[in-house]
């Protein structure tokens, strides 16, 4: 049988396809131990992807409020996704694409651009089948190449916006082997007030996925703990599984525990037995190790950094966060990130900004919060605190140059002051006609070079870095040479894009256009972010900070 063009079906292929639900309510975490058990089965020697499919019209993540939705993560190809997509990079230890996001809003654009064309010649276009094709299109064409393919579907089992794509996976079910098919269902159960573990929630949210047409094989029960097996067995009678087949995931310390959690309950084994390719799998004796080494290490010291940013949302950072840790695992460092309101840096952060032992001044946009930013860039300049600066950080660093060594007192970025008389951070002429504000930033990875005997290069070890980037503005080329004076140096370039910047009066000044954290792994750090660590470590003042310090 020939690949279906719509629905992109080939049964030569073989892929196996592991499906996660949610239910009971969102914000379970349910692609932490899809991730997870991802790990395991890389670990095992299987070539292992993933999808996430977002049940929002917005056609990618671009556009929407952090406060909302949590950070924007950027892939290497420029796609501006939802930040599970980073966990399962993360995890898997590969790149995904922007393939590996489906939305709704990307899904309908496309049927009715196709309507549009003429392509459906003359057919009344419905949910079904144009848009659930799509949606099962998308899904066989990103696991291409794989032979698992992790696929979340974002929301819970009830909401109007989840419908079509679940849909889409009773098709889907029905078109592929029963072998080569799992369906994982997470859902919460919470404690009563009494301390027992109550099963009510996940009963109803598994009846609801049943109303659909779909039926769990595999149950993951999110909890504080782990589930007593009474439990297990309740939840397998009235759910109409095994007790085989109901899993733990109770709370960790550390997301990156969560693998070693899975292994422990057996969750891998028994996808790879149910989805016909334990066979396969590497003995137990030769499966990496590297994951668990590395996330039980033992941290020897310990440091704080402040991370200056203007959403006090931990989410609205994730990749930070998660690069800071990577910088500690490989230097065996326990990183305190302490959280400096931007817009209250003065007033009620005083301290905790002069307590750190490093500052993180992250990207952003708009206006507020942006004096407290730079108010923290000058801190760290005038203290010999280690700085990285990201993105907007990056700028605001430009902007406190000009300010507070070259006397520019007005100096500003023409996005938050289109007034200023001195725009040290301006548009190129390459994007004065932009219009739209969706993808249409400098996106994805792009290659900057880095002058020989600097303090980047030093930080890289090469001559040159591929970073991710977003973002719109640019340091004003009218300005460098002004800005280069009394301390300030551009050691990484892009042609007439400024990309990193340092400070030869400073023991770790780093500035990036780049968003580095978006390419840090457990076991692949972040350069800037091991750099910065480590200068904060060697600093001869890290147990404490100068009390007269200027602030």
């Amino acid at each position: 049988m020939p690949t279906d063009p719509d629905t992109g079906y080939d049964p030569s292929l073989g892929r196996k396809f592991v499906f996660v639900t949610g239910g009971v309510m969102s914000g379970l975490g349910k692609g932490i131990p899809a991730a997870s058990t991802g790990r395991l089965l890389a670990n095992a020697g299987f070539d292992v992807t993933a999808v996430k499919v977002d049940p929002y019209l917005n056609v990618d993540a671009g556009t929407m409020n952090p406060y909302e939705h949590g950070e924007v993560y950027v892939l290497k190809d420029g796609g501006e996704v939802d930040l599970d997509l980073g966990n399962y990079e993360r995890f898997l230890g590969t790149d995904m694409t922007f393939d590996h996001n489906v939305t709704t809003g990307k899904t309908y654009q496309h049927v009715i651009e196709r309507e549009r064309a003429g392509d459906y010649l003359g057919k009344t276009v419905q949910i079904i089948p144009h848009v659930t094709d799509d949606i099962k299109r998308r899904i066989r064409e990103a696991a291409e190449g794989s032979d698992v393919c992790l696929i979340e579907i974002g929301g819970t089992v009830g909401d109007i916006e989840s419908m079509p794509f679940l849909e889409a996976l009773r098709q889907f079910a029905s078109e592929e082997d029963p072998e080569d098919i799992l369906f994982t269902h997470v859902t919460l159960v919470p404690y009563s007030k009494n301390g027992e573990q109550k099963t009510k929630p996940t009963q109803h949210s598994v009846k609801e996925l049943r109303s659909i047409g779909l039926q769990p094989d595999i149950l993951v029960g999110r909890c504080a703990d782990k589930l007593d097996p009474d439990v297990k067995e309740k939840i397998a009678l009235f759910c109409d599984v095994s007790t085989d087949a109901v899993f733990s995931n109770p709370d960790v310390e550390d997301i990156y525990h969560v693998p070693l959690m899975v292994e422990d309950e057996g969750l891998d084994e028994y996808v790879m037995e149910r989805l016909g390719i334990a066979d396969e799998a590497l003995p137990k004796a030769e499966r990496s190790t590297e994951w668990r080494e590395l996330v039980t290490r033992d941290r020897e010291t310990e440091i704080d950094v402040a991370l200056v940013g203007k959403y006090a949302l931990e989410d609205a950072y994730m990749s930070i966060h998660e690069a800071l840790k990577h910088a500690g695992i490989q230097t065996e460092t326990e990183v305190n990130v302490l959280w400096v309101d931007a817009d209250e840096t003065r007033d009620h952060h005083k301290e905790r900004l002069a307590s750190a032992d490093a500052v993180v001044v992250p990207g952003g946009f708009g206006s507020r919060g942006t004096d407290g930013k730079i108010e923290a860039i000058r801190h760290a300049r005038e203290n010999d605190v280690p700085f990285l600066g990201l993105c907007l950080g990056f700028q605001m660093a430009v902007v406190e140059h000009a300010r507070n060594v070259l006397g520019l007192s007005d100096a500003h970025s023409a996005e938050l002051d289109p007034d200023t008389p001195h725009p040290v951070i301006d548009l190129l002429p390459d994007q004065y006609e932009t219009e739209d504000m969706g993808g249409t930033m400098r996106l994805g990875a792009h290659v900057t070079d880095i002058e020989p005997g600097t303090l980047a290069a030093s930080v890289y070890g090469a001559d040159s870095c591929t970073e991710r980037h977003r973002h719109r503005y640019e340091v004003n080329p009218e300005y460098i040479d002004r800005l280069e004076a009394d301390g300030l140096h551009f050691s990484g370039r892009a042609g007439n894009r400024m990309e990193i910047l340092e400070r030869a009066d400073h023991p770790f000044f780093f500035g990036t256009q780049a968003h580095p954290e978006f390419r840090s792994r457990p076991d692949r750090a972040s350069p800037p972010f091991v750099a910065l660590v480590e200068a904060a470590l060697e600093s001869t003042d890290t147990t404490e900070r100068n009390a007269d310090v200027r602030l």
